[in-house]
């Protein structure tokens, strides 16, 4: 059981560059009660990619999740409210 959700949604916008990205990370529980992080990207508007990482311990899924979160500030993405994907 996790002890906090955790969610974050980002995104990299430049008009210049003709760029608009999403990257969206969470924490949840399996079915077996394992932690395990899904990631999920793409340009904005569209259903993007996704990755999913199992872990033993909730430690080892919110490490990454920092790593990631700080991966992606320093790229310069910024937080933005979760938003509801649209299907095309």
């Amino acid at each position: 059981m996790l002890a906090q959700p955790y969610r974050l949604y980002v995104e990299r916008s430049d008009a210049a560059q003709n760029m608009a990205r999403f990257y969206v990370l969470s924490i949840e529980t399996t079915l077996f009660g394992t932690p395990c992080l899904t990631r999920r990207w793409g340009r904005i508007g569209c259903g993007g990619q996704s990755m999913v990482h199992h872990f033993d311990q909730e430690e080892q899924a919110v490490s990454m999740f920092l790593e990631l979160l700080r991966a992606k500030r320093a790229r310069g993405y910024k937080t933005r409210p979760l938003a509801q994907p649209s299907v095309a």
